[in-house]
This record gives C-alpha cells, sequence and structure tokens, in this order.
C-alpha cells in the first residue's frame, strides 16, 4: 500500500475535484471488510455516513483493523486513517497523533463537515481498541 507521506505529496498536487478523486480511489483499495462485521457493535457513532472498523489482534501483537463505509469519500477518509495505524502495535497507536499526521489533508476545510464529523469518534474508537489491548 502506498505511504501517507506519498498520498500527502500528491494530494498537495491537486485541486479539490481530483483530491475527492483521489479520497474515492484510496476507498477502492481499502481491505474488503465482510458483511457479517458490519453490526452495531462495528458501526462508529457519531458518522453521517455507516462507518464500521473491525479489529482483529494478529499473532504477533500488532493489530490489523477492517473497516468499510457505505459512502465513496468517506471510505478514502478512513483509508488514510488506517494508513497511520494499520499493522502497529497498541502501544505505538496509543502514541501516534493521527490527527496531526491527517492535519496536511486540512479535511476540515476541504471537505463538508458531514463527511468529517466521524473521524473523531473514529480515531477515539482506534485509540480504546488499542489502550484494551496494551
Amino acid at each position: 500500500m502506498t505511504t501517507l507521506a506519498d498520498i500527502e505529496e500528491e494530494y498537495d498536487f491537486l485541486e479539490s475535484d481530483d483530491r475527492y478523486r483521489l479520497l474515492i480511489d484510496l476507498g477502492r483499495h481499502l481491505e474488503e471488510m465482510p458483511d457479517a462485521l458490519k453490526t452495531e457493535a462495528t458501526k462508529v457513532k457519531g458518522c453521517s455516513a455507516s462507518v464500521w472498523v473491525y479489529p482483529m489482534r494478529k499473532e504477533d501483537g500488532k493489530l490489523h483493523f477492517l473497516a468499510d463505509s457505505n459512502a465513496a469519500i468517506t471510505k478514502g477518509i478512513i483509508a488514510l486513517v488506517l494508513l497511520t495505524v494499520q499493522d502497529k502495535n497498541p502501544e505505538a497507536i496509543i502514541n501516534t497523533d493521527i490527527e496531526a499526521l491527517l492535519a496536511p489533508f486540512d479535511l476540515k476545510n476541504q471537505l463538508s463537515s458531514n463527511r468529517t464529523q466521524g473521524i473523531p469518534n473514529m480515531i477515539a474508537l482506534i485509540r480504546q481498541t488499542a489502550e484494551r489491548y496494551q
């Protein structure tokens, strides 16, 4: 998968319509989340779109997240968030400043508030999961 830095470099270069296309493309490349995992228990609260996050602990103790949304741009935002935490150990996730890593994308000013209102809830859910597994 492409790194967050690579995506940021491309994102900076693009105009707003192309930024939407980039986010949609990132969302298309999310690992598939089986429908059976899309339940109320895995649903992120406070998102205007439906967003589901399912954590798995790998044998080496690192956390791997499956996530999905019913909205294309939201799936792209999810992909950005996951690039900051995917396949890291719980301590590393807790110590990752996800918001700072996403700040260069200026999502709050690039997208409508409806598209970004659930991001803090998704980040909080990921951190709570990491704390639980630590």
